[in-house]
């Protein structure tokens, strides 16, 4: 006998489509389009992330990192896990701390040699031509 669909079930990090996993989810099931495991807290609907170990299963081990895959025996997925805002928010601050450590990605290459070699004509002079 084939194991239930569940429609409503999706990736907790990108929101794709999880129907077509078999059930009860194998600990390293991935995401179909961006192959996140699964079998994670982040899926869990005992995760509360405001709770003691982020659980509402109070006799559950501990897991360190909710979004790697674990064999915590608690895990039942839950439907509607993908929160649109985090993970843009998340990418968005990433980029951002990216951004200013080594420059915008819209900085042209010419205007930092520009401002490199203006910094370099001022510290030893200009050449005589």
């Amino acid at each position: 006998m084939p194991a239930p669909k569940r429609p409503d079930l999706v990736c907790w990090k990108c929101g794709a489509s999880l129907v077509e996993l078999p059930l009860p989810l194998s600990r390293l099931a991935e995401c179909p389009k961006c192959r996140a495991y699964q079998h994670v807290c982040r899926l869990c609907v005992h995760y509360a992330p405001g709770r003691p170990k982020a659980c509402k299963e109070q006799d559950a081990e501990e897991v360190t990192d909710k979004e790697h895959a674990n064999f915590c025996g608690w895990f039942e997925p839950r439907d509607h896990a993908f929160k649109a805002g985090t993970a843009q928010a998340r990418a968005g601050v990433a980029k951002a701390t990216l951004d200013n450590l080594f420059g915008a990605a819209g900085d042209s290459t010419d205007s930092k040699e520009d401002a490199a070699k203006s910094e370099l004509d001022k510290l030893f002079g200009d050449k005589p031509k």
